[in-house]
């Protein structure tokens, strides 16, 4: 019967031989990732290499929307014209700005483009109305031309003619084309000369305030003439 200090020994040297096993795997296993990572590539820069630094982009600037005003003029010397109109030549900008403000008005550049830049003492805020209310008035008077269509079949009766000549008429007066569309149906398109005849009347009865901007041509089973204002 072993003694107990026998069986002390035995279990200290069954942990000593678990704790060195413990060590070797630990071992291996580190030595196992230090192979890979050293096996593995980064998609953006090596092992001991700084990354690469984007450079700072700075957002656009935006431009400014109509002419420079007080501080945002930079030239040292402009041409002055004060809120009367008269010509003072060319002053420091600095010292246009105190007479503006003076005046309780704003130094506006007009003239950027000569040397120095030609610069007027007026309240801003009322020019920049006066120009907003004369580009909206130059856009109700410009006219957008519209095509407006009529459609006509081969064998329409003289009422309804009449009906589209007046709207055609009235389209012409408002300065906008007319596009006509002159459709066949069935047997129709074996009697294409009626519809030739038809077109031909109608350039005839419109030749007085319009005129053929593109002649009739067939488009499947349709014809398409335009006309135009004159």
């Amino acid at each position: 019967m072993r003694s107990t200090r026998a069986r002390y020994m035995c279990r200290a040297w069954r942990k000593c031989l678990a704790i060195d096993g413990f060590a070797a795997y630990v071992a291996s296993s580190l030595a196992r990732c230090s192979v890979l990572l050293q096996n593995i590539r980064l998609p953006f820069h090596n092992f001991g290499e700084l990354p690469i630094r984007r450079p700072n982009r700075a957002p656009p600037t935006v431009a400014k929307d109509g002419p420079r005003t007080n501080d945002e003029i930079r030239n040292a010397q402009i041409q002055l014209i004060d809120q009367d109109g008269a010509n003072k030549g060319t002053v420091e900008t600095m010292v246009a700005i105190k007479m503006a403000m003076e005046a309780g008005m704003d130094l506006v550049e007009i003239s950027p483009n000569v040397s120095p830049p030609v610069c007027k003492i007026m309240d801003y805020g009322k020019y920049k109305y006066s120009a907003q209310k004369k580009a909206a008035e130059a856009r109700k008077k410009q006219k957008v031309v519209e095509i407006k269509e009529i459609k006509l079949r081969p064998m329409i009766d003289d009422h309804d003619y009449d009906v589209k000549m007046r709207a055609m008429q009235r389209f012409f007066e408002e300065g906008d084309k007319v596009k006509i569309t002159l459709r066949y149906r069935g047997r129709e398109m074996a009697h294409q000369e009626i519809g030739t005849k038809l077109l031909d009347k109608v350039k005839a009865d419109v030749a007085e305030f319009a005129k053929v901007e593109q002649d009739a041509k067939f488009e499947g089973r349709q014809v398409v003439m335009v006309l135009a204002p004159r």
